[in-house]
């Protein structure tokens, strides 16, 4: 076995930050801006915090610990950490590395793409005075439904291949010069301009109406069950738990690593960084309420359309330097997606070369050809629902099942107890047993909560309101297919590593 899974070099993080942007790059995308802080006015505003931080504590920093913890062990990406743990689970991590690579990262680069659209629309404001028309009519040309493909939209192309040049570009040159690099230049970026853009919202008039809506708790709202869930739910997703990511990072640590402080380290920076981004998303539409002089209700958009259409409405609004707003906006949507699709990439890449022991060069390169001709699917009129339902299925489905095998493979398989030894040796900060029952009851039992909670939702009444036809074939079966994927992967033989 040594002769297929020993190696005499395995890339390395050139320093512990390296590593911790890196993380918190893959953690931070999209939906920490524009899906959180819906999710919280949503929810109770600030009372939301309380199930939002217990989730944070008990499910996402332990799942976080196993994640960093299998990795760092087995010094392999998922595939080959799961191998080593029981030969027989091997397929999880092909899973889990198939449907986030010819899945996820092929939809998430086409929204990447329309904010780096966005991104130049800004300097003439391009959208005008109706953003609601220009982004569905104009913009996205969207059709009808599913069934109706329509046009390929050539803007979206364009900004397409950018977008997988940098993809490309980042993981091509590997950990260490690239993704490493990378990360210690775009994540502080982010963070700077993300703190830049939440002082000047804070300082528009009626700002504060805004931050009162988002963060004005009513604990009424804890007593509904679906609170709870969405909690749960938002830290799991946002945290790329399952997506076979954390475990290919933690694998380029060198012996002695905290992984403990981390773990805490990537989780706590996510979930504050999706806390103060809220402040500049819901300034923003405070002043635009303000200016119209109606109830923020009536300008509040959910998810994609408060990044397309509410806050380029506001960006119109504002009195001087709405161009520098808006460029400022998009460039930091644009710089959270490119952090996290290199980190999907690398997951697969890392798989790859740890079984086939192909060149980086060469599978980085085909990956990217791949993911933008995967991509080009969701750049018809029809490509915002085709996104949504994959997207649905992929997370609701694939990830949170993905999570809940983790765990009965870690906590009752390979033992918690013994995993818990291995981060304990190398942590200062000592894992009790409660991480044990986290693992093997708690955790678990959240996850099938959720994906009983989204089965419940699927039987009461179709997704969206989408054919159900379109349903099982862009849901459903691109699960099972990325599924079968990921068993016929696994029962390749493994190549030996090249001992030289």
């Amino acid at each position: 076995m040594a002769d297929y899974f020993g190696e005499t070099h395995r890339a390395q993080w050139k320093t512990k930050a390296g590593f911790i942007l890196a993380a918190m790059g893959s953690a931070i995308g999209l939906g920490n801006i524009w899906r959180f802080s819906y999710l919280c006015y949503e929810n109770g505003g600030g009372a939301f915090l309380v199930p939002y931080f217990i989730a944070m504590a008990v499910v996402g920093i332990p799942l976080m610990l196993l994640e960093f913890g299998l990795g760092h062990r087995e010094k392999g990406s998922a595939p080959l950490s799961f191998r080593k743990i029981a030969p027989g689970w091997e397929w999880l991590g092909w899973w889990a590395v198939i449907f986030v690579m010819f899945g996820i990262v092929m939809y998430y680069s086409v929204v990447i793409s329309w904010c780096l659209n966005y991104l130049f629309y800004s300097f003439n404001l391009s959208w005008g005075s109706d953003p609601n028309g220009f982004f569905f009519n104009k913009f996205l040309a969207v059709t009808s439904g599913p069934g109706k493909i329509g046009d390929i939209r050539t803007p979206i192309v364009a900004s397409l291949v950018g977008i997988w040049l940098i993809n490309w570009l980042i993981v091509f040159f590997g950990v260490e010069k690239g993704i490493e690099r990378a990360n210690k230049i775009l994540m502080p970026l982010l963070f700077a301009m993300t703190m830049g853009l939440v002082i000047w919202a804070l300082t528009l008039p009626g700002a504060k109406i805004g931050v009162v809506k988002y963060l004005k708790p009513n604990f009424t709202q804890l007593k509904n069950p679906s609170v709870w869930i969405a909690a749960f739910s938002q830290i799991f997703f946002s945290l790329s738990l399952g997506f076979g990511i954390m475990v290919a990072y933690a694998s380029y640590l060198p012996r002695r690593t905290d992984i403990t402080k981390s773990a805490i380290m990537t989780t706590l920076g996510n979930c504050v960084y999706s806390l103060v981004a809220g402040f500049a998303v819901w300034g923003t539409l405070g002043y635009m309420a303000y200016v119209k002089n109606l109830p923020i209700e009536k300008v509040v958009k959910q998810s994609i359309g408060l990044a397309f259409v509410a806050y380029p409405q506001a960006i119109s609004l504002i009195p001087s330097f709405a161009r520098l707003f808006g460029v400022l906006f998009f460039s930091i949507l644009v710089f959270a997606g490119i952090s996290s699709s290199i980190s999907i990439i690398e997951a697969f890449t890392s798989a790859m070369i740890d079984k086939f022991r192909f060149e980086r060069k060469t599978i980085v390169s085909i990956l990217c050809l791949l993911g933008f001709f995967g991509g080009m699917l969701f750049t018809t009129g029809a490509g915002i629902y085709w996104l949504d339902i994959v997207d649905h299925f992929l997370n609701s489905y694939g990830l949170v099942i993905v999570g809940i095998l983790e765990c009965i493979l870690i906590g009752w398989i390979f033992k918690a107890s013994k995993m818990r030894r291995h981060i304990n040796e190398v942590s200062a900060m000592k894992l009790g047993v409660w991480w044990d029952f986290s693992v093997k009851f708690f955790t678990p039992a959240v996850l099938i909560l959720i994906l009983a909670s989204s089965l419940y939702e699927e039987f009461a009444s179709p997704y969206g309101g989408y054919p159900v036809v379109s349903l099982i074939l862009l849901g459903r079966d691109w699960l099972l297919a990325t599924l079968i994927g990921a068993v016929i992967i696994s029962r390749y033989k493994w190549q030996p590593a090249n001992n030289e």
